[in-house]
């Protein structure tokens, strides 16, 4: 399939797997660019010199195209951003800030810009900044997240409606139907995280995976909006930091609750009830791990079958 997405960034399917936070490693990049998809490593949860170090592997382990994912509010943003102009990375995803404040650094050193918005105020300001595509992240989606709570459905129309350069939808998006029903919306492209948070890939902890596969409905809930907004999967971390948010708790409370390292705790450590674990709504619909490129070739299957089941209907 040829379109805006594919021919951006140099892939066969207009899917990326998503920058997550001790997920998003060499290894699962690497697969999921092998496959056809972009891959990106998560900077996020990376010292500058192991950024390099996973930056290389990458190199490495795939002739084809990759990214890597910035939050802009993170430390060691100058370093990070010399590393990844000093490795010859082609694309990057920033999120998490001000897109005006590192796009046009990039661009100037020929690097394919994209940023991650939950509004359209912030997308128009990524389009402004001469970001070359934005990521429409509805309030499904695991990490970090809006505080609008503004649902992918309702928000990637009034994103395309709101810019001119190619709009990726992200959250909720762990089927073909769903990439489908993107499309549909006007959506260039799909980010998919969720998914390849449990992959075999993935740099997280076996228990995290299991954790993940076992949730239900309704067992991951937005929290710390007075902080920096993420979706977590109930345990006795989101538990406390829940009933100190129903007690009213401030933003410094809340931080003394959350402390440091909390989703490395969670996540790449595997302490799944003092732990952070960052998960999107799709988790109730995962049962099983697989291998990236396996999840990736599935999805586009599915999106085909759903096409055709559509294209087929009688009205």
């Amino acid at each position: 399939m040829a379109n805006k997405i594919t021919e951006l960034f140099g892939i066969r399917y207009p899917i990326i797997q998503a920058g997550m936070v001790w997920c998003s490693g060499w290894r699962l990049a690497s697969a999921v660019a092998n496959a056809g998809g972009l891959g990106i490593i998560g900077a996020g949860s990376m010292y500058p010199e192991v950024l390099r170090t996973h930056i290389k592997k990458c190199k490495d382990a795939t002739h084809n195209a990759f990214a890597v994912n910035v939050p802009l509010l993170y430390p060691n943003i100058q370093e990070i951003m010399q590393i990844i102009v000093e490795e010859g990375v082609q694309i990057v995803f920033t999120s998490a800030g001000n897109p005006a404040i590192w796009t046009s650094t990039l661009k100037s050193q020929g690097i394919t810009v994209v940023h991650v918005v939950a509004n359209t105020k912030f997308a128009l300001k990524a389009e402004a900044a001469g970001a070359d595509a934005v990521v429409a992240e509805g309030f499904e989606a695991g990490g970090h997240n809006g505080r609008e709570e503004t649902t992918t459905m309702c928000l990637v129309p009034m994103v395309r409606n709101a810019v001119n350069i190619p709009v990726i939808a992200a959250g909720g998006i762990g089927s073909g139907g769903a990439i489908l029903a993107a499309m549909a919306l006007g959506a260039d492209g799909v980010q998919v995280g969720s998914a390849f948070a449990v992959s075999e890939e993935s740099s997280a902890h076996p228990r995290f995976k299991n954790k993940v596969l076992q949730a239900a409905e309704g067992d991951t809930k937005l929290s710390l909006k007075k902080l920096v907004p993420v979706r977590l999967l109930k345990n006795e971390f989101a538990d406390a930091i829940a009933e100190a948010e129903a007690e009213g708790a401030d933003a410094q409370t809340l931080e003394k609750i959350l402390g440091r390292a909390r989703a490395k705790m969670g996540m790449f450590e595997g302490d799944i009830e003092q732990g952070e674990l960052e998960i999107g709504q799709i988790s109730a619909m995962l049962k099983e791990i697989k291998p990236a490129g396996e999840i990736l070739k599935n999805l586009w299957q599915e999106f085909l079958t759903e096409k055709e089941r559509i294209a087929g209907m009688k009205f």
